[in-house]
């Protein structure tokens, strides 16, 4: 394979004589860590959903969650829908890089998922809640959050009440929870909106906030 020609040493220089070394840029940069979060119901799913069938090259973590697969959902491909109890064992284990438990089920992202990927030299997206993501944050400095914002709290509300799974005082405690989960916004390194009948415009957002990233100076190092 050709080397790119600014990393070919001049005749009167050693490998060290003062060339700078350019093959951070040029060549693969560090696999990246990115949480997609934000409130429930702002559409984080679908967001996932529409960068796998435009075939975007990221390895999509797989959750564990104990609520049942909502309508299409299918183990092992969406989530991996577990009972209580099985969470609760692999959680002891030490399995789960995050756990939570989030309106009355637990949610957790696979350790060992997420650095295969990583140690395969692959981008890694997650999806989590804003909680998982301080927790992420915490952990692993060098992750890279995403706050999805919805177009407006009726477009939030709307969604929700299409699920058809939530009653008027559900749909109340998750606006709350949405108001007060928005005052963490600034504890993200970007937000992007996903509006109503938008969703490709929001997936081309966070597109381009990854390849951003890629040309860094100063490069992520994602350590778990």
């Amino acid at each position: 394979m050709d080397t790119h020609p600014l990393l070919e040493p001049e005749p009167s220089q050693t490998s060290t004589g003062g060339k700078p070394d350019l093959r951070p840029y040029l060549e693969h940069p560090n696999p990246l860590l990115i949480v997609i979060s934000g409130p429930s119901g702002v559409g984080k799913d679908s967001v996932i959903r529409r960068m796998k069938e435009l075939n975007y090259p990221f390895h999509f973590v797989i959750t564990a969650t104990t609520r049942p697969p909502r309508k299409g959902e299918r183990h092992g491909v969406d989530y991996f829908f577990l009972s209580e109890g099985e969470f609760v064992r692999l959680m002891q284990e030490g399995a789960f890089l995050e756990h939570a438990w989030v309106y009355g089920e637990y949610k957790g992202v696979p350790k060992e998922q997420v650095r295969r990927a990583l140690a395969s030299g692959q981008d890694v997206i997650m999806r989590l809640d804003v909680q998982g993501a301080a927790t992420v944050r915490r952990l692993v400095p060098d992750a890279i959050l995403i706050f999805l914002l919805p177009g407006s709290e009726e477009e939030l509300l709307n969604r929700l009440r299409q699920r058809g799974t939530e009653s008027s005082e559900s749909l109340q405690r998750r606006l709350a929870t949405l108001r007060e989960e928005m005052t963490h916004i600034t504890e993200f390194d970007y937000a992007v909106v996903n509006r109503e009948g938008q969703l490709d415009l929001a997936v081309e957002k966070i597109a381009a906030i990854i390849t951003a990233e890629k040309c860094r100076t100063k490069q992520r190092v994602v350590r778990l």
